[in-house]
């Protein structure tokens, strides 16, 4: 089947190599035109430009978007909307807010162009191992693509999974990017007190590879947790700052929305934003407080 991708990031750049070695035609844009050369090298056509990407497909044309969350999503979209034709596709593979994704399919719709929101799982892995896929749209566009999806979705998953109407895709996505969040915090913790009881001398990489086997938490996440303690045993190569993409907040906005409590995912967005701060007010201020009504010693700053 042939299929157009706008964005070749290391995702994007992926699934475009696990689509051609099941045999798709491939043709592919991204502003960076390394990021082009390399998907050709392995097979694809190469385009100059969103407008020639769509030139190069036959109709009906399914493009891919494969970029960041919110303008340049809404950039993109709103170009092909221009561009395409009734009766084509357009999938978005990226993590966009399930709101805006319910806006823009009923802008398509009114072009008479089919929207299809992704929910994509599988990091870098996602070349050899196949993507986690949740799809919100047409039944009908979804069967139309159902080759697509199967090529990039692992075998035991046999195409993804069509899981309701425009914006339900990206709702799941966002759903599972929450209890990411909470199961990433609840190892986190765990092998902070782990090194904490420094008399015992535990062996945190060994700890984490013996939970992999027969263990009721054992998990890839923990997989990769006992990858890199067998590459750093104490991560000294790494600060403790963490980023977030948004779906957490996007998660615990909707909790709030729906009056549907999720404090393990709240509190481990706020871990998060706690790990960007160097000495934040919020400590001195309970530093300052709890030295004024009771005399308790306190830290002097350098500064």
């Amino acid at each position: 089947m042939q299929i157009g991708i706008v964005g070749l990031g290391r995702m994007g750049g992926n699934m475009a190599k696990r689509l051609l070695r099941d045999g798709h035609d491939v043709v592919a844009f991204d502003p960076d035109p390394s990021a082009v050369k390399a998907v050709e090298q392995a097979g694809a056509t190469g385009a100059g430009s969103i407008t020639q990407l769509t030139e190069k497909l036959q109709e009906p044309r399914t493009v891919w978007v494969m970029v960041p969350a919110g303008d340049v999503t809404e950039q993109t979209v709103q170009e092909l909307a221009k561009i395409l034709s009734p009766g084509d596709t357009v999938i978005d593979g990226g993590n966009s807010n399930y709101k805006e994704t319910i806006r823009r399919g009923e802008h398509l719709a009114n072009h008479q162009i089919d929207f299809l929101d992704c929910g994509t799982s599988g990091g870098v892995w996602g070349l050899d191992n196949g993507y986690c896929l949740t799809i919100g749209g047409s039944r009908e566009a979804y069967e139309r693509n159902l080759p697509i999806f199967k090529s990039l979705a692992p075998p035991e998953n046999d195409g993804g999974l069509h899981v309701g109407p425009s914006g339900s895709g990206h709702y799941v996505k966002m759903i599972h990017n929450g209890i990411e969040y909470g199961m990433m915090q609840a190892f986190a913790e765990g092998f902070e007190l782990l090194a904490a009881k420094e008399d015992f001398g535990l062996d945190l990489g060994a700890i984490a590879n013996n939970w992999r086997h027969g263990s009721v938490i054992r998990s890839w996440l923990l997989d990769l947790t006992a990858d890199e303690f067998a590459d750093d045993p104490k991560l000294e190569g790494l600060t403790s700052y963490v980023d977030d993409s948004g779906e957490g907040r996007w998660t615990v906005d909707t909790s709030v929305e729906l009056a549907v409590p999720a404090p393990v995912i709240a509190l481990a967005l706020q871990m998060r934003f706690r790990s960007r701060q160097e000495n934040p007010l919020g400590g001195r201020a309970l530093a300052a407080m709890r030295n004024a009504f009771g005399g308790h010693a306190v830290r002097k700053s350098d500064g």
